[in-house]
């Protein structure tokens, strides 16, 4: 945890700043150790150039904070207290100038910002987006042993839904079976809302699962992922319901086609948009080009999108230990959706698979 804080320290000295206040929970629990949800309340990780840092959460969740590890201050507030007067003041006692604050930006609403700009009228804001998500990119051994058991967890699950396939059932009750079971087994949550698609909602890449029931001849598509000691994992399988088309075979056997070339060429000093390209080539030499219309990947670990992003223009280098998805897919509105996505670690000398669960075809 110290190791972690102290890169931010580093790249502050760096920028000139003072001071970062973070405020996404993924980060605060990846910086100093603390899960928490605050909903409505201020959360938030102040870290420091040159001082101590220290950690600001509900009074309701103080206690679980201490709890958490963090070894440094930790401050509470109650629901009758402004929470950045407490915020300002303990910023203050640290850094008596303060010229400039790094935030991230994408996460950060306007009421915070507007407070804190209240609060150091003369400090310029920038953002330490970027540098947080290099700090996460690349995953330590411990990280990359619970993203595999998160991924196992995963296979479990695709299982679980596979098992409750059948003619009338509907996608929301293969998904309430999934995710109960689930919890049943421990996991603190599912990464996503479980995607459950079939019939001609399989071809909505990001379809909402609801009433359509199971029919024979149509595929049936799982996406999921479980919450697993704060890591997520993230897995695709496509399964046929009886018999199919001639036609729904050949996308089947084409994005698997491609999905096995995106992943062999996975290796540290690729570039990510060879790995994507790979795939893409194989989808539009077959003719199915503008059916497959989202990146290749993304980044796994605490976030279930992290960096890196697998698209056919980032020149990005994969090193050893990013963790990150492989998941091509093809929709042919009217005749099928299929999408097989794995999640990848790259080792020394190449790729490990985490998800386990067979991609071959298969028939229920």
């Amino acid at each position: 945890m110290e190791k972690k804080i102290n890169l931010l320290q580093n790249w502050l000295e760096k920028e000139q700043a003072e001071v970062a206040f973070i405020t996404n929970p993924e980060n605060i629990a990846y910086f100093a150790g603390f899960h928490s949800d605050p909903h409505e309340r201020v959360l938030g990780l102040a870290v420091f150039s040159n001082e101590t840092p220290f950690l600001f959460t509900p009074g309701l969740e103080v206690e679980e904070a201490k709890r958490s590890g963090f070894n440094h201050a930790i401050y509470g507030y109650s629901d009758t207290e402004n929470p950045f007067e407490i915020i300002t003041q303990q910023i203050q006692n640290r850094a008596k100038s303060i010229t400039k604050i790094a935030i991230e930006k994408s996460h950060m609403n306007v009421g915070y910002y507007e407070q804190l700009a209240k609060s150091f009228p003369n400090a310029n804001f920038i953002d330490i987006e970027n540098k947080i998500q290099m700090t996460r990119l690349v995953k330590t051994k411990d990280e990359i042993k619970i993203l595999k058991e998160a991924a196992l967890l995963a296979d479990e699950a695709i299982q679980i839904g596979i098992n409750e396939i059948a003619a009338g059932k509907t996608e929301a009750e293969i998904v309430a079976k999934i995710d109960y079971e689930m919890r049943k087994k421990g996991v603190s949550g599912m990464s996503f809302e479980t995607m459950v698609l079939t019939g001609k909602n399989g071809a909505s890449p990001h379809g909402t699962p609801g009433d359509t029931q199971i029919q024979k001849g149509d595929f049936v598509l799982f996406d999921l992922g479980v919450v697993h000691k704060g890591y997520c994992s993230d897995t695709t399988r496509t399964i046929a319901f009886g018999e199919i088309s001639t036609q729904q075979k050949e996308i089947y056997d084409t994005v698997l086609k491609a999905q096995l070339a995106a992943i062999e060429k996975v290796k540290a000093g690729a570039k990510a948009k060879e790995i994507d390209l790979a795939a893409r080539k194989i989808i539009r030499d077959s003719g199915y080009g503008d059916y497959f219309p989202h990146r290749l990947g993304h980044g796994l670990g605490m976030g279930v999108h992290e960096f890196p992003s697998i698209t056919e223009t980032n020149e990005m280098l994969l090193t050893e230990n990013m963790v990150f998805t492989i998941e091509p897919g093809i929709y042919v509105p009217g005749v099928a959706g299929v999408r097989i996505e794995d999640d990848i670690v790259v080792t020394e000398n190449g790729y490990e698979i985490l998800t386990e669960f067979p991609k071959e075809l298969q028939y229920v």
